[in-house]
């Protein structure tokens, strides 16, 4: 049983890498798309179903507008870097959802939603651009799917442990380190560097549709105040702290304006 389960956990790792085009790097993933998206798909319509989409104001069409012109961008970019087609199983969809929370997210696929709660953070289009850089990001980059393998792996080495430990002490005392070990120092700083490389990649393709990247620091600012500098330490949450963020998008934002000048991108709003 232990060899059998050594060699899934090996062959997952070894065998289901993908390339992340923006960074060029290997990633554990392996949920194709095939079989991610169909599920991504329906949970987003059963979502929407279930809570009160905004439709036909000035900030839901603001919020359909921003997302096509980021993921064009995106997928501009991807053909122009030798990804042609990359796209061509997604379905991009933008809903703007009634509720107080502050947040917006996307499942894969390219499934997203803002919520009402967010925009008087974002203040204006650019603002929403952020953010929306940000989620599709996150699509781009398989971000749910990598999540997910993750996780598999988390559970084989949790099998693993409890099928090689006969003594029932010292199962519980694997059970209890490797549950918070697991998670404080392999998923969460997996987590916190998709968010990472999302801020990196969304604060890109946001460039390249001609929103301006210096204003994605200014947003961390108003999310940093909103919050009243609250938050657990960043070695324990999912998303690196405010302060963070803000640092890493004031210092690539220059970047993020070379890049899209390579598109003819010179000037911003």
């Amino acid at each position: 049983m232990k060899k059998v389960i050594l060699i899934f956990a090996i062959f997952l790792g070894v065998a289901s890498c993908k390339v992340n085009p923006f960074t060029g790097k290997k990633v554990l993933n392996f949920y194709p798309n095939s079989q991610i998206f169909p599920m991504a798909f329906a949970q987003y319509d059963q979502f929407l179903g279930e809570h009160e989409t905004v439709k036909g104001t000035a900030e839901a069409y603001m919020i359909t507008k921003v997302g096509q012109r980021i993921s064009s961008a995106a997928e501009r970019w991807l053909t122009a870097n030798g990804y042609p087609g990359y796209l061509q199983d997604y379905k991009w969809e933008y809903n703007l959802v009634k509720d107080k929370t502050v947040n917006a997210w996307c499942m894969p696929g390219g499934k997203i939603v803002f919520y009402t709660g967010i925009l008087p953070i974002t203040q204006s289009e650019t603002g929403v651009a952020v953010v929306m850089g940000h989620e599709v990001a996150h699509a781009l980059a398989d971000h749910g799917a990598q999540r997910m393998s993750a996780g598999t792996l988390q559970q084989v080495g949790a099998v693993a442990g409890n099928v090689a430990l006969k003594d029932d002490q010292k199962r519980n005392m694997f059970n209890q380190f490797y549950g918070v070990g697991s998670q404080v120092l392999g998923m969460l700083p997996f987590s916190r560097s998709h968010e990472t490389e999302a801020d990196k990649i969304g604060l890109q393709i946001m460039a390249i549709a001609g929103y301006d990247p210096d204003e994605a620091a200014e947003l961390w600012k108003r999310m940093k105040a909103n919050s009243g500098g609250q938050g657990p330490p960043e070695f324990l949450s999912t998303h690196p702290s405010n302060d963070t963020r803000i640092s890493n998008l004031t210092s690539w934002a220059p970047l993020a304006k070379e890049e899209a000048a390579k598109y003819g991108v010179t000037s911003f709003y």
